[in-house]
């Protein structure tokens, strides 16, 4: 366990202003959507106290965020796919199964302990799936891309497991 806040990234820490930010749902939807950044912040929010788990092994408990619920935003599109790649500014892109976003499990969060999320820890907003390893929590996320077919991201071409339990300690594709 830590009592600090880690900072880990595969590059440069994107600083993207407000007034270009947006976020999208795509893909595979019956009409993409998406909300520039005071339409995004005017959506119904929840404050989530969970815990976090870094595949380098450290875990913070108890941590503090507020964002909407990955349920509220893909209520608004009709979809039959089963797998979402989430993509982000830098490039990022990370793969989870639909279902790992649904049934008050994912949010999009830009509040942490009641500050602004900072661009360090992936702000203004970032991908938070507290049940899976924290690079399944994608920063600087923009948009899900919904598909049929399960895509894997940037950990995950390099060689993480492809799903990411910390309970099952699924850090790489051999374990």
């Amino acid at each position: 366990m830590v009592d600090d806040f880690p900072v880990l990234s595969a590059g440069p820490t994107p600083h993207t202003k407000l007034e270009a930010w947006s976020f999208e749902l795509g893909g595979e939807v019956d009409d993409p959507i998406s909300w520039r950044w005071e339409e995004f912040l005017e959506l119904p929010t929840e404050t989530i106290t969970v815990d976090i788990h870094c595949v380098t092994k450290w875990s913070k408990l108890d941590t503090s965020w507020r964002g909407v619920s990955l349920d509220t935003l893909l209520g608004r599109v009709r979809t039959e796919a089963e797998y979402v790649t989430a993509w982000c500014d830098g490039g990022y892109t990370t793969n989870l199964p639909l279902e790992d976003l649904t049934g008050g499990r994912a949010w999009i969060a830009h509040t942490y302990a009641g500050e602004p999320l900072e661009p360090e820890h992936g702000g203004p907003a970032r991908l938070l799936v507290p049940h899976l390893y924290f690079w399944k929590s994608a920063k600087w996320v923009r948009g899900l891309t919904l598909r049929s077919t399960d895509e894997p991201g940037f950990w995950e071409a390099a060689g993480y497991h492809n799903y990411g339990d910390p309970w099952k300690e699924q850090r790489y594709w051999s374990d």
